[in-house]
């Protein structure tokens, strides 16, 4: 079984208003080529799922998204996404501000197939007051206590980076952590990935410890693009870390009276390979040192 797409083929099979889930933890491992291709789509009032980063920046900046669904939206060493800032205090756009464990139960419980799941994580915080179609349900035991009913994040869709694939749909995620990619795949009806590296599948078969770097079945992963550099400017460990020169003009581009349309002019409005030319090569990428923390 064949899966390859390109990515415009991908975003090609998404729609208006859908929801959707992107991979990857603020400025790691994000589906940059992914967010790149929406970008240049007329997609419009989709609702984001995210652990945010300029992912979740650059679809505000260009009014892809109607709502956001977020634990937080940061370049780590940026604190505050600039683009995500903008949006948040000029109130253009819904949010579900919730805890960051809070939206791990509510990917959970869409890839259980149940409606919620009870925590006692949100109890006694604004979190509730400031999203009342969160609910409190009282215990069926003996306890006669009240617990947070976290609900389901179902997703239409799920965009993914991972280190290398193949045809099929076998995806391997060999970095330190893979995040929560696996619960947005299991919350989504499709599931769209972009890999650094595209792999015979004997490669899976050569090292038995390589199957422990896959998280889902394959069946559950809707097609595959090979797009080297794809998480560029995120990291992708081990293959890069992520680009802090680049993120700093991106920052500053923030500040500038045309600075987002000057941006897509330069890393967006162009191919993949362009792109990969304008930021140094795919031989720079991979020379990005990993964070230390």
């Amino acid at each position: 079984m064949d899966k390859r797409m390109t990515t415009a083929e991908m975003v090609g099979q998404l729609r208006d208003g859908m929801t959707i889930g992107i991979g990857g933890w603020g400025p790691r491992r994000k589906p940059m080529a992914l967010v790149r291709e929406i970008l240049r789509s007329k997609l419009k009032d989709l609702t984001v799922v995210a652990y945010g980063g300029a992912d979740v920046g650059m679809l505000c900046a260009a009014g892809k998204i109607r709502k956001l669904v977020f634990a937080f939206v940061s370049l780590d060493f940026i604190p505050l996404e600039p683009y995500f800032r903008k949006a948040r205090q000029d109130a253009a756009l819904q949010v579900m501000e919730i805890d960051e464990g809070m939206l791990l139960l509510g990917l959970r419980a869409a890839a259980m197939k149940v409606p919620f799941i009870p925590t006692a994580v949100g109890l006694g915080t604004d979190v509730l007051k400031h999203n009342p179609q969160i609910k409190l349900i009282d215990s069926p035991y003996a306890d006669n206590k009240q617990w947070v009913a976290m609900p389901a994040l179902k997703l239409d869709a799920a965009l993914i980076h991972v280190d290398r694939a193949d045809a099929r749909g076998v995806c391997q995620i060999s970095g330190p952590d893979h995040y929560m990619d696996d619960l947005l795949v299991r919350a989504a009806t499709h599931s769209y990935v972009t890999c650094d590296e595209l792999v015979d599948s004997d490669y899976f078969h050569a090292d038995p410890a390589r199957a422990h770097q896959v998280f889902w079945e394959r069946n559950l992963t809707t097609a595959v693009a090979h797009v080297p550099g794809g998480a560029h400017p995120s990291s992708c460990a081990p293959l890069y870390g992520f680009d802090v020169a680049h993120f700093r003009a991106y920052n500053a581009s923030a500040q500038a009276g045309e600075g987002w349309q000057d941006y897509v002019r330069d890393y967006v409005d162009c191919t993949h390979e362009q792109y990969l030319d304008k930021v140094g090569g795919l031989d720079a990428i991979r020379q990005l040192p990993l964070p230390v923390y």
